[in-house]
């Protein structure tokens, strides 16, 4: 099988920069760096979000895993955010969950992408 790996992908926004940098501050990572238009957010595994604006945004979901030690940080900084969070993908159960030895938790972007943080995959 080829090493295929994923480079990076697109992420509409009606406001790249409020974009980015709410998912900046709450994954605690640094500023994203402008590319060309785009608002680029670097993840550690050489994955990048390059968040473009768009007038129309499709909600997608976008899975982050966490070390143990960042998950309460993580999840402490979306809730200063005053971002609800949910045990799952359809936010209908209000919290965290424990899943496969791990934890995780799922919110909205400002656009209303589907975020989940977890610490298993």
């Amino acid at each position: 099988m080829p090493a295929v790996q994923l480079n990076h992908t697109i992420v509409a926004a009606t406001d790249k920069r409020r974009s980015a940098e709410f998912l900046c501050r709450v994954l605690g990572l640094g500023p994203p760096a402008p590319a060309a238009h785009f608002l680029v957010v670097e993840l550690a595994n050489g994955v990048s979000l390059d968040f473009d604006d768009a007038s129309h945004v499709e909600p997608q979901h976008y899975a982050f895993l966490v070390a143990d030690d960042d998950f309460g940080p993580v999840l402490a900084r979306v809730r200063a955010e005053g971002v609800a969070t949910f045990a799952d993908p359809g936010h209908g159960v209000p919290g965290t969950n424990r899943r496969d030895g791990g934890q995780g938790f799922y919110f909205s972007d400002p656009d209303g992408h589907n975020l989940e943080v977890l610490t298993r995959a």
